[in-house]
């Protein structure tokens, strides 16, 4: 992976440089599904773009009737992949107060279940059913080795272990259910971010998770001096860690790992690691993720304030 030179303006869309993926939701966009079935057909075996591609390609297709016409017409693994997505989206997006939303859940864990027997070596069908599990009391006792023994859905976040055991995203929607936007306490989402990124290897993106934590956390109105969280001895030696560590193996990637790359080179300009966080911002190119930057204002202004302090180039 050889992300393009930056030219003066942000590419913001989430395929960036996958762009058989971008022609894709093209595609979607216009009423295909055809390529958004063989995006997903050719990452069969990697699950980690298989996992990326079909939330972008759902994304693309929540507001119209694409996956279940696909998965009619022509029915298969990656429909039912799509159609499992397009249905986790539908649900997530709903008010839990709408009358709809319980038969929209059910339709979404039942189009995971089906997703996940047309594909059994697939880890993303139960990818997404974890993302389900903040709509419902899940009370699985926690394994030892967590202080504070969170209970959570850790059955289906297992099982998702089982067929990919550092699968990015399993990691990512696992932690969000301790969120406090979704109602979990402090005490447990740190307890769960610190346990899943201790146990990651150390060329891992997700030692990035107890940093994606910080960034979840940040409340100037509760704390004025949150801002210099970034700066504490541990979130600046995590932040070079993963510099040292993961950073080194990003030019082997597939695709730019746009959102990734964007935590880490966040956390290495709060804690004034400029040099280091320009060397982040350089390996990704022109490509941009909302994430971490709207946490703090408005993403593109947030961005290129970093950028600009970093001695790097910014749109006009």
């Amino acid at each position: 992976m050889v992300a393009g030179s930056f030219e003066g303006r942000y590419v913001w869309h989430p395929a960036a440089d996958d762009h058989e993926l971008a022609q894709a939701c093209v595609d979607v966009q216009a009423g295909r599904y055809q390529s958004a079935h063989t995006a997903l057909h050719e990452v069969r075996d990697d699950f980690a773009t298989r996992a990326h591609r079909s939330l972008v390609l759902a994304s693309m297709a929540a507001d119209s009737d694409l996956a279940e016409r696909g998965l009619a017409e022509e029915p298969g693994a990656d429909a039912a992949l799509l159609w499992a997505r397009v249905a986790m989206l539908r649900a997530l997006r709903m008010p839990p107060e709408d009358r709809r939303t319980a038969s929209l859940i059910r339709i979404a864990e039942a189009a995971c279940d089906q997703a996940a027997r047309m594909a059994p070596q697939d880890p993303t069908p139960w990818v997404a059913k974890l993302a389900l599990a903040r709509t419902g009391p899940v009370q699985d006792p926690a394994p030892r080795g967590l202080l504070t023994a969170p209970r959570g859905p850790w059955s289906v976040f297992s099982r998702a272990l089982t067929l990919d055991p550092w699968n990015r995203e399993a990691h990512h929607r696992f932690l969000s259910f301790y969120f406090a936007r979704h109602g979990g306490s402090a005490s447990a989402r740190w307890d769960v971010a610190e346990f899943l990124g201790n146990r990651a290897p150390a060329h891992s993106p997700l030692r990035l998770l107890p940093l994606v934590t910080l960034v979840e956390d940040y409340d100037p109105k509760a704390d004025p001096f949150a801002i210099r969280a970034w700066r504490q001895r541990r979130w600046r030696t995590l932040a070079l860690d993963v510099y040292a560590h993961w950073f080194p193996e990003v030019p082997g990637y597939r695709f730019t790992p746009v959102l990734d790359l964007a935590y880490l080179a966040h956390a290495l300009f709060m804690a004034d690691c400029h040099a280091e966080a320009c060397k982040v911002f350089t390996a990704m190119g022109p490509y941009a993720s909302r994430m971490p930057w709207s946490a703090f204002g408005a993403p593109e202004d947030q961005l290129s304030r970093a950028r600009r302090r970093c001695g790097l180039p910014v749109p006009p």
